[in-house]
């Protein structure tokens, strides 16, 4: 579905909790999420900081709908390049 979406495009930003599947699948950005039963947070954290994690998660993923791409981005938690758009949260 993701290369059917940017075919019009549009640009897709996978937030995954299984990054392997969505490189698979050919997604172009890819943002790791925190875990299968929480993707974009954790219950037995505060509030405060279940919002830092989905704060940090949904800026990644709009920073890399910003990204004008050639070939797939990757970066880290330090924007590293280091393999097209899948990015780390630490």
């Amino acid at each position: 579905m993701v290369k059917a979406i940017e075919a019009y495009g549009i640009p897709v930003v996978h937030i995954a909790t299984v990054v392997p599947i969505s490189q698979t699948v050919g997604a172009n950005r890819i943002v790791p999420a925190v875990a299968i039963p929480h993707p974009l947070g954790n219950p037995a954290l505060t509030h405060e900081e279940e919002k830092e994690i989905r704060t940090k998660i949904v800026s990644k993923a709009l920073e890399a709908l910003q990204t004008r791409l050639r070939t797939r981005l990757y970066l880290n938690g330090n924007n590293k390049e280091i393999y097209p758009w899948i990015s780390s949260m630490t």
